[in-house]
């Protein structure tokens, strides 16, 4: 009829709430552990990720070598600017690659044919390109320290001649987002040169 609850129940059921309780909290620091672990994974990849496009656009530019004008009477009407890889760069392809001219008559975005110059006339706002020296036959693509080409920019083709003392501007923007800028102005003389450095 009466029901007599001894000490050792009274223990073992607070022992069970206990354990209960533990476990709870084992679980609860186990996700926890899980979602910071996974954060810390996804901030981890991520922040590689910035650094390499951030790298990218500092390291995968083009540098110039030379840069040489075609002489037509008294005007230039063909500049060739040879470049190379800048140093610590990786592949650049120049057909990827957009180009702003800024001269006398005007800016102009170009981009590049898909044909080596040899083989094409750029036409409009277009540059072409000429291998220059390539190792390994990529043509397009500077790949190896030793690359050499030739952008190719028929002046007349999207603006006008250049004249003595005239000044410009070229912006090469790489497909990573790296920019070279090359400034030059033409010779005050040009009478009975078929080319200039500039």
């Amino acid at each position: 009829m009466f029901e007599f609850i001894t000490e050792e129940e009274e223990r073992g059921q607070v022992g069970i709430g206990t354990l209960i309780v533990f476990i709870a909290m084992v679980l609860v620091a186990a996700i926890a552990a899980g979602v910071l672990i996974n954060t810390a994974g996804f901030l981890q990849s991520k922040s590689q990720e910035t650094g390499q496009q951030s790298s990218k656009q500092v390291s995968d530019r083009v540098q110039e070598v030379a840069t040489v004008g075609n002489v037509s009477g008294s005007q230039i009407d063909i500049v060739n600017v040879t470049v190379t890889q800048a140093p610590g760069a990786g592949e650049i392809d120049i057909q990827n690659a957009t180009v702003t001219w800024i001269g006398p008559s005007g800016t102009y975005q170009l981009t590049s044919t898909t044909e080596n110059y040899s083989q094409t006339n750029p036409s409009g706002e277009q540059f072409s390109y000429l291998s220059v020296k390539d190792s390994d036959g990529s043509d397009n693509v500077l790949n190896d320290a030793d690359d050499r080409l030739n952008l190719v920019f028929d002046v007349d083709q999207y603006a006008s001649n250049l004249n003595e003392g005239d000044e410009v501007t070229i912006k090469i923007n790489t497909m990573a987002g790296a920019t070279t800028s090359i400034r030059f102005t033409v010779p005050e003389s040009l009478g009975n040169k078929q080319a200039v450095e500039l």
